[in-house]
């Protein structure tokens, strides 16, 4: 790489830096925390708007796998998700009114929170609808995949978003607050995956799924990517480029082996294909505050409010993390 490239690529990170200080101006202190965060503990981030359906499984699933701390934004809730989340003893959190859009989709909320209390530890930056499967996540805790990555000289791992769905209408199987949303949403679509390479940022770009096969099957160029990068051991240098899909600098986008073999990668579970996608789609279409104009909002609306089935022949029904591993979704490379 040349050294205008690298300098270009040095003023695209701290302009993203500088932007995300500039909106966090907006941001309110609802319940801080932050002081009983302790060194090595590994740390969630979160931006989510009237989810407080979704946060009971959310939070124990991801303090049975070892976070310590979630930092999570609040983007106006008006359904209780705020004065629930102010109860929790291992919460911090903020509140705003301001523009989703306008905040890059809420990176720049929790680019900047990752600035302040990120750096020095490992970090999940996550929605409350997905749920990281990594290489023996049935027996050893998250800290013992981050000491493994960390020993290896690792500082990001990749994890390829999963749309996990029900068979049948998805209004026929309402989810209860706090379930395990794969007691219902237990299917995925398994091998119609496309995988390229963008040569600009380094990062792996991987379209398919369910939402590609019937969401958006009039338009299939336009399916939402599910590569993605959650957990990435923080420092203030870094900041995500683009919601969780690619990092600056670009090195921690280089999260597979090139020469061909595997390093080790996980699946994020994506829960988002349970009853309450229904009413959601109606309420992100009014605000309007989604990536191309809401785009895939209106296509949850126009296809699940008519209790389209997401299931077909194909359709794989979830087991656990080895099954994931045998189809190629995820690998545990050489952690043994």
């Amino acid at each position: 790489m040349g050294v205008r490239e690298q300098l270009r690529l040095r003023g695209e990170r701290q302009a993203k830096l500088l932007r995300a200080l500039r909106k966090a101006a907006s941001l309110r202190r609802c319940a801080d925390r932050t002081d009983r965060i302790r060194p090595r503990d590994i740390l969630a981030f979160v931006t989510l708007r009237n989810e407080l359906p979704r946060l009971p499984y959310f939070l124990e699933y991801y303090r049975a796998q070892g976070v310590a701390h979630f930092l999570m934004v609040d983007n106006g809730s008006d359904d209780g998700t705020r004065e629930w989340l102010e109860k929790q003893r291992d919460v911090s959190l903020w509140t705003t009114p301001a523009s989703y859009k306008a905040a890059g989709f809420g990176i720049d909320w929790l680019n900047h929170l990752l600035w302040r209390f990120g750096a020095g530890h490992w970090c999940l930056t996550l929605d409350v609808d997905e749920f990281l499967v990594y290489p023996f996540c049935d027996t050893r805790p998250l800290s013992a995949l981050t000491d493994w990555l960390e020993a290896q000289g690792r500082r990001s791992f990749s994890a390829m978003l999963l749309d996990m769905y029900p068979k049948g209408a998805i209004s026929a199987q309402p989810y209860a607050s706090g379930q395990n949303p794969f007691e219902i949403a237990r299917w995925f679509d398994a091998g119609n995956h496309v995988i390229s390479r963008n040569p600009k940022y380094h990062n792996l770009w991987i379209q398919g799924g369910v939402r590609q096969r019937v969401i958006l099957r009039d338009s299939p160029e336009q399916a939402p990517a599910l590569n993605k990068i959650p957990l990435v051991l923080w420092t203030r240098k870094y900041a995500y480029k683009s919601s969780t899909h690619m990092l600056l600098p670009r090195g921690l986008n280089k999260v597979y082996d090139a020469g061909g073999g595997e390093l080790a990668s996980g699946v994020l579970l994506h829960a988002k294909f349970l009853d309450l996608v229904v009413d959601k789609a109606q309420e992100e279409l009014q605000r309007g505050q989604h990536y191309a104009g809401s785009r895939e909002y209106r296509a949850y609306a126009d296809t699940l409010a008519r209790d389209q089935d997401l299931w077909c022949e194909w359709s794989q029904e979830y087991i656990n993390w080895r099954q994931l591993e045998i189809l190629g979704l995820m690998s545990k490379g050489d952690w043994a």
